[in-house]
């Protein structure tokens, strides 16, 4: 697993801190669901969103949606994530509270 830096520059220490997933989806912004999904972006070495989609097998427009926040990140989502990114769950739930810089 990659570190990932926190808001208040640390990696690791922070992120590591125990954080809910479900809590975090559920209290996520439309910047912070912009966040994980650009963290993947860059995580997978992938160029853009319809990149993403077929990386996770989804289409096109569940990205759209997640973007635009009419649709959260699912645990399904998440678990995708985490098998085609060096991203785990505790790390996408430390995006998702916004405890993660861009």
């Amino acid at each position: 697993m990659k570190n990932i830096t926190d808001i208040n520059g640390t990696a690791g220490a922070a992120v590591e801190e125990k954080i809910s997933f479900g809590k975090a989806s559920e209290k996520a912004t439309r910047q912070t669901q912009n966040n994980l999904l650009d963290h993947a972006i860059k995580s997978a070495g992938l160029k853009n969103d319809a990149g993403l989609a077929r990386m996770l097998e989804v289409a096109p427009p569940v990205i759209s949606k997640i973007r635009h926040k009419h649709l959260p990140v699912g645990a399904t989502l998440a678990v995708a994530i985490t098998e085609e990114t060096d991203l785990s769950i505790a790390d996408i739930a430390a995006i998702l509270a916004g405890r993660v810089t861009a």
